[in-house]
């Protein structure tokens, strides 16, 4: 037993990789477990259902951006690959000032090709969630139940804002609340929480809009902030309102052979 704790020591199990925060493995409990004031109403036809049934799944360790990808960020892929920039920056160039304003504007394509681009990739719905969560499982917002406040999240007004000028949550992530929305790689399926598998579930085959998470500088507190929301909108969609976020998996570095020899000879 000694001998096998000394190599999980040798292995860079959090080490986080530069701009990322290692979120652990594990059990969590996704989706919502509370009931809305909508859903007592027996007469209201389209209860908001998507987010049922709680169920607990497990997932692998990964990396996950500390803040939505700024426009400082995406015009240095763009200037590298020649990719397009969002539509409202003026000849193609960063508005000034903005540098670290969360991009907008970018569809999910364009999200996705910046993070391969620096050998990411987006995150599936269900990592999203157990980052935003924290250790708040089965709350409404990542802080826990109380109503959000100015400094949780910047919601209910004009524009976006500089990333990180918010409180962080548990694993030390900016602007899992408000901000932008943020694209994931699933397919939406209404229906899919019912269905999905117990591991690392990756979303519905195939679809007709990709998953959002997260809420918007636009939105007002309720139903859209809480950790559980989900919305969608088609791939290419640009908005003013959707940004994104980096994933990355997770891959233990071990110490080389020799070196976990000699902690073993050593115990």
């Amino acid at each position: 037993m000694r001998l096998a704790a000394l190599i999980v020591v040798g292995c860079s199990l959090s080490a986080a990789e530069p701009g990322m925060v290692f979120i652990p493995g594990g059990a969590f409990l996704r989706g919502r477990s509370f009931a809305l004031p909508e859903t007592e109403v027996k007469w209201y036809p389209t209860a908001h259902k998507d987010d049922q049934p709680a169920k607990a799944i497990t997932l692998a360790p990964f990396y996950l951006d500390v803040s939505e990808v700024t426009n400082e960020a995406y015009a240095a892929f763009a200037k590298a690959t020649r990719h397009r920039t969002p539509y409202h920056w003026r000849k193609g160039e960063l508005p000034e000032g903005k540098e670290k304003f969360p991009v907008v504007n970018v569809s999910w394509d364009d999200a996705r090709q910046f993070c391969e681009w620096k050998g990411k990739r987006l995150p599936t719905e269900a990592e999203w969630e157990r980052a935003a969560r924290g250790n708040a499982e089965g709350a409404m917002y990542p802080w826990g139940d109380r109503a959000p406040k100015a400094t949780d999240a910047r919601y209910g007004v004009d524009s976006p804002a500089a990333v990180c000028g918010k409180t962080k949550n548990y694993f030390g992530l900016c602007d899992m609340i408000g901000n932008v929305w943020e694209w994931n790689s699933d397919w939406y399926g209404r229906a899919y929480y019912a269905e999905a598998p117990d591991q690392n579930p990756t979303g519905p085959e195939t679809g007709m809009y990709r998953v959002l998470r997260g809420a918007s500088w636009f939105d007002t507190p309720g139903l859209f902030l809480m950790v559980s929301y989900r919305s969608w909108a088609r791939a290419a969609e640009r908005s003013a309102t959707i940004g994104f976020r980096c994933a990355k998996d997770f891959r233990p570095r071990t110490k080389p052979a020799a070196a976990r020899s000699f902690s073993a000879r050593g115990r």
